[in-house]
Parts: C-alpha cells; structure tokens; sequence
C-alpha cells in the first residue's frame, strides 16, 4: 500500500508490466532468439573434448528418443488391452532400455524402475 501511494502506481497496471514484443514472425521472445554466444576455448584438447561431447550428446538424444518411443507404445499396447501385443512390446522396450543401460545414456536403476512399471501393467491385463 505505502509504494503504491508514494510510486503513485498499482501493480498490474500498464505502467509497471513490461510488454515483449515479438522479434521474429513466428513469435520467438528476442531474448531467445539471440542468446550470448557461449564462451569459446583457445585450449586445443578442450576445444576437442567440446565436440566430444557434442556428438555424445547428439547420440543420447537419439537412443533417449528412441526409448521414449517403444516404452509409449509399451504403454500404449496396455491402453488398448491386448495383453500378446503388450507383452510383445515390454520385451522390445526392456531390450531398449537395457540397451541405453549398457551405453551408459540412463542409470540402471531408471531402468530398472520403468521395466518394473510397465511390467507391472502388463501383469495386470
């Protein structure tokens, strides 16, 4: 109460909320469009170990991608109720997930706990 009287303004009102305008046609804030360019190493062994880890990185995301699918359809097979096709794509999606394990992608733990969750609806069919 007391800012607002000696501000002579109230919160919410026009004068305290700034408006972003868009900066591109899709709607993109411009403060994402245009982040601080992340800091380049002059080290040449740590300039290798960035595109290392580029290309790990770019490789977790497909086999993360790619567990996100068969363990959807996993659970998408339990949805419809059709306990052969559920229990078909439980096999395909434990062998995925044992398979991100053994690459290191997710913690065998993780994995241990999704297969034991969709086993678990699978059992229930």
């Amino acid at each position: 109460m007391l800012v607002s009287l000696v501000l002579g303004l109230r919160v919410g009102s026009s004068l305290t909320t700034a408006v972003q305008e868009p900066s591109s046609p899709a709607g993109i804030p411009k403060q994402l469009l245009y982040r601080k360019r992340p800091h380049v190493a002059n080290i040449k062994s740590q300039i290798k170990r960035n595109k290392t880890n580029e290309k790990a990185h770019e490789r977790n995301k497909a086999v993360k991608s790619e567990l996100k699918t068969h363990v959807r359809a996993a659970r998408a097979a339990v949805a419809t109720g059709d306990k052969a096709a559920a229990e078909a794509a439980l096999k395909t999606a434990a062998r995925k997930l044992d398979k991100a394990v053994s690459k290191g992608v997710i913690h065998q733990n993780q994995a241990a706990n999704r297969k034991s969750a969709i086993a678990k609806q699978v059992a229930a069919l």
